[in-house]
């Protein structure tokens, strides 16, 4: 009960030392606001990206066949090319003309295509490239190399079928359109089958979706500035003076570093909701209402740690210029490896297999996943543990010193 009755002491202490200095608070809520604004500003116009239009490619049909219009109304209408390819059916002249400035490429289908696939002549198609496109006509390549490959497996199939078709009692005219219907029928399957192009999509939101990821970050960051400075703010100079005259009266250093701790957090958590309401509406991000508990606690487990770490720098190293650097070094590397100010997509692979380690990355990761993919679920043990170990390490810390240094 005395520990709690000097805890309560202290936090009510602390608040008064607060509400004394109400001037200079705006100052500093405000100013690390203002710097991470304006850098939040600058790295979104860095990295949001620009509009480009798609790939413009031509095919141009010189057969004319029934087959040849399937196969290029298909491709043309194909959504499995890609977004950022576009197909359009031309005529010879127009394709010459567009060659030279609108068209990466076009594709021509020969005359004879239609008899040549019929018979089993090897078939090919002709791509003309643009000389100031190089890059998207490597590309359309090997758009052309996936399509052949679909086009000889049809003509296995129907050179098959046509074969046994020949053995059958049926007129000419009757096995050309049963053909026609397997060549239709297996180019339509081979073509919804599989992609012509293979995506793989790597999420990076800091590029796909800047305003979101760095209006996160920049709350992120803000938060931990936040934190320190208030923790610094109730730090005063004479405190080593003052906690050996408190021993006289039966408090203990922990008593006092749990209380700035405590005050510092609920001061902390009521400002940054404010300031995460201010940032939704900014950058118009929508929330389900249990998401909001989920944030909430993320971020309480977040500063309790970052809070226990400063405190335990602060009973292991007395002077007050060595201990506020120590702490400014160390908040610097709790924001460098979370990813908030740099993307842990651009950080060397090994750094990365230690990423999860930082209480910092794993608060930061789930904020995202939340925020920014929208997740119900949250693992909560790792951050948890890492709380409970931190407050044993600096009861045991301050413990020991008081019990040494006494």
């Amino acid at each position: 009960m005395t520990f709690i009755k000097h805890l309560f002491l202290f936090i009510r202490n602390d608040c008064k030392k607060l509400q004394r200095k109400w001037l200079s608070l705006p100052l500093l809520l405000l100013f690390p606001i203002i710097i991470v604004a304006l850098t939040a500003v600058i790295v979104i116009s860095f990295f949001s990206p620009d509009k480009e239009e798609p790939i413009q490619v031509g095919l141009v049909d010189l057969d004319q066949s029934e087959e040849t219009k399937l196969v290029v109304e298909l491709i043309e209408e194909s959504s499995q090319l890609g977004s950022f390819i576009h197909i359009s059916n031309l005529s010879k002249k127009d394709a010459a003309e567009k060659i030279k400035d609108k068209l990466s490429a076009y594709i021509t289908f020969p005359k004879g295509f239609t008899k040549d696939l019929y018979h089993g002549e090897s078939v090919t198609l002709q791509i003309t490239g643009n000389p100031n496109k190089q890059t998207e006509g490597y590309l359309i390549k090997e758009l052309l190399d996936s399509v052949a490959r679909h086009i000889r497996g049809a003509q296995a199939n129907i050179l098959t079928i046509n074969y046994f078709a020949k053995q059958l009692p049926i007129d000419k005219e009757t096995r050309n359109k049963l053909v026609f219907d397997q060549f239709t029928s297996f180019f339509l399957y081979t073509i919804g089958k599989d992609k012509i192009i293979d995506e793989e999509e790597v999420a990076n939101k800091a590029t796909s979706s800047p305003v979101h990821y760095y209006g996160l970050a920049s709350w992120f960051v803000i938060i931990t500035i936040w934190l320190f400075a208030f923790h610094s703010f109730l730090t005063r100079d004479d405190e080593t003076r003052m906690k050996y005259r408190m021993r006289l009266y039966g408090v203990t250093a922990i008593q006092q570093i749990l209380a700035k701790a405590i005050t510092t957090l609920i001061t902390t958590l009521l400002f940054s909701t404010f300031a995460f309401f201010a940032l939704q509406n900014i950058v118009e991000i929508t929330l389900y209402t249990e998401n909001y508990l989920r944030i909430a606690f993320i971020t309480l487990l977040y500063s309790w740690i970052f809070l226990e770490s400063i405190a335990i720098i602060e009973v292991l190293f007395n002077g007050q210029k060595l201990r506020l650097l120590i702490q400014t070094i160390f908040t610097g590397f709790v924001l460098l490896l979370s990813g908030a100010i740099i993307p842990t997509l651009y950080f060397p692979i090994y750094i990365q297999k230690l990423l999860p380690y930082s209480f910092g990355n794993q608060a930061y990761h789930w904020l995202q996943e939340i925020v920014l993919n929208a997740r119900f679920y949250v693992d909560y043990l790792p951050l948890t543990l890492i709380a409970l170990s931190g407050l044993f390490v600096l009861l045991g810390i301050s413990i020991w010193k008081e019990r040494v240094f006494t």
